[in-house]
């Protein structure tokens, strides 16, 4: 859990559930489970089991108690859609966020069959973001199943990205992230993928921000494409300020 993330896209994490298994080629240099493993040798009691999913409910409720609204990137360290984390914890997790309705929450997948296979038996209010990951066309069918989901706000995480993605169907999609993968081992990334995204972005007039080059020296490299930075954001308007 951070109160204050440096994620550019949102203001906090919230992590009810940790842990995770790679399923696709973006899970290959993850960070979360490094940092899992760090924090399991510091002696966070939360990764007492490493980077094995593991539910928390005694984190259930940490939204409630935040009362100035803010963006919430719900299971940073994890993927809430694992098919390890019982439907009827996503369940209360996703009561929390009705209910925590000053907050917006972003809550994004690479398991996007059972993302669609649960949709129907979830809740989903206004306040309560579904993205997937789509790191190069092999994953386009992702977004396939994404609009099948009744969120107020459907988003694309294209991060790592690891190939042109052409002619992607954004119909009924409402943001998009693109960003090139970072640390030791990055895998490159063409600026053309990333300007064809870009464009196909603006063309349907999709929200569009570039989160970073990425590399071994992410910080140098930075975020600059084409002489700006792309930081669009779908419409915050928190539902409810409690202050």
């Amino acid at each position: 859990m951070s109160q204050n993330s440096k994620i550019c896209w949102t203001h906090a994490t919230w992590n009810p559930a940790t842990g995770c298994t790679k399923l696709s080629p973006g899970c290959h240099n993850c960070y979360a489970a490094p940092m899992a493993k760090r924090l399991k040798a510091m002696g966070q009691p939360n990764y007492r089991n490493g980077f094995q999913v593991t539910c928390h409910p005694a984190m259930l409720s940490v939204p409630l108690k935040w009362r100035k609204p803010r963006l919430i990137f719900a299971n940073s360290m994890s993927d809430l859609l694992h098919d390890e984390v019982p439907e009827s914890f996503i369940q209360e997790v996703f009561a929390v966020m009705a209910e925590a309705r000053q907050h917006t929450f972003q809550v994004l997948t690479k398991r996007a069959e059972r993302m669609a296979a649960l949709a129907p038996r979830l809740p989903w209010p206004k306040n309560v973001w579904m993205g997937v990951t789509v790191e190069n066309a092999d994953y386009v069918h992702r977004i396939d199943l994404l609009r099948t989901v009744p969120a107020a706000v459907r988003f694309l995480s294209i991060e790592p990205l690891l190939g042109p993605i052409p002619n992607l169907d954004l119909n009924g999609i409402g943001w998009v992230v693109v960003g090139g993968e970072s640390g030791p081992g990055a895998r490159p990334m063409d600026p053309e993928w990333v300007r064809d995204i870009r464009d196909q972005c603006l063309a349907a007039k999709v929200p569009f921000l570039f989160k970073q080059w990425g590399g071994t020296r992410k910080r140098k490299a930075g975020k600059v494409l084409d002489g700006r930075i792309w930081d669009e954001m779908p419409v915050y308007v928190p539902l409810m300020n409690l202050e």
